[in-house]
């Protein structure tokens, strides 16, 4: 406990924690490291919490090799994936004119592929103009690994933020993807930067990682200096190469959650895939560091409803 009080104080005296710092967290009991790690939420956020919804704009095999994922080019679940162009600024419009009624703060578009193409930016740029007339919630997207020219346009365009997950550590990143890379990931994040954009950059938990592994990539996300970190627990589909990983509980979430706080105390640390086969639903997660969520369905699974997040959030003390 002496352990978890000191580092939690050097923060607060404006230090940052590392790597060594940070596993030796990892190893503390785990009430007493999430009780400090939403000390230290409360002291940095406050009780701001920011709520997001995402869209598959554009859904099909995928190029890359991504291991975890059932729209990747080796994946044998890709037949059970919806296969759709990118879609129109009716569509678009409408799913944002009903999330922002719900009270979504944030607004992800999502596209399958390593990037999406010259015409299709133009294409996504004019929805993003409607989109901007129509409603007030952030515009976010994560459409791959998009250049300076193409984040620049969709900027001017409307949008507001750029997702773009480095998933892991670069070491165990290149165990499972071998088609891109973990530097060409962090040149967009820098591009968005520079271009202005904010940055919405995470990992995926249960793919195999160690715990050193989770550290380095909080660190790196504190590095690139991004805006929120979203936490995602995998789930292992059938006919992906790692359908047989074993799912993630409850305190393995919470401890990764804390241990990301700790790491990158005044940023958003955002609750995202598979918190729904938490018997919690991310409840005891929220009590530990995370202040953020995504929210309702994700892009090829069946999510929390937005109205029963705001009234959990709302419940433990949430301004939302």
């Amino acid at each position: 406990m002496k352990k978890i009080e000191y580092y939690q104080k050097k923060l607060y005296k404006g230090g940052l924690l590392q790597k060594e710092e940070l596993l030796e967290l990892s190893e503390e009991p785990l009430e007493q490291l999430c009780r400090a790690a939403d000390e230290i939420r409360r002291h940095f956020c406050g009780t701001a919490f920011d709520l997001c919804a995402v869209i598959s704009a554009k859904g099909g095999r995928c190029t890359e090799d991504c291991a975890f994922c059932p729209q990747s080019g080796i994946s044998k679940a890709i037949d059970k994936v919806p296969e759709f162009p990118l879609l129109g600024a009716e569509e678009l419009v409408s799913d944002v004119s009903e999330k922002d009624k719900k009270g979504i703060m944030a607004y992800g578009i999502v596209a399958s592929g390593r990037v999406i193409s010259g015409n299709e930016t133009e294409q996504l740029a004019k929805s993003l103009t409607r989109l901007r007339k129509t409603t007030n919630i952030r515009l976010c997207a994560s459409l791959g690994l998009l250049d300076r020219q193409k984040l620049e346009r969709l900027r001017d365009a409307g949008l507001q933020m750029v997702h773009n997950n480095l998933e892991s550590s670069e070491k165990h990143f290149r165990a499972i993807c071998t088609t891109h890379t973990y530097e060409e990931k962090k040149n967009v994040i820098r591009a968005a930067k520079e271009a202005g954009l904010s940055v919405c950059s995470g990992g995926l938990f249960g793919i195999g990682e160690s715990m050193e592994d989770r550290i380095e990539l909080a660190l790196n996300e504190r590095d690139l200096g991004v805006d929120s970190v979203p936490v995602n627990m995998f789930d292992p589909v059938p006919g992906t190469p790692l359908e047989r990983s074993p799912l993630l509980g409850v305190d393995d979430m919470r401890r990764i959650v804390a241990l990301f706080r700790f790491a990158l105390p005044d940023t958003f640390i955002r609750l995202a895939a598979g918190r729904e086969y938490l018997e919690d639903q991310g409840r005891s997660c929220f009590l530990s560091g995370a202040n953020a969520a995504i929210s309702g369905d994700f892009l090829t699974t069946m999510g929390i409803s937005i109205e029963t997040d705001r009234n959990m959030l709302r419940e433990i003390g949430y301004d939302i």
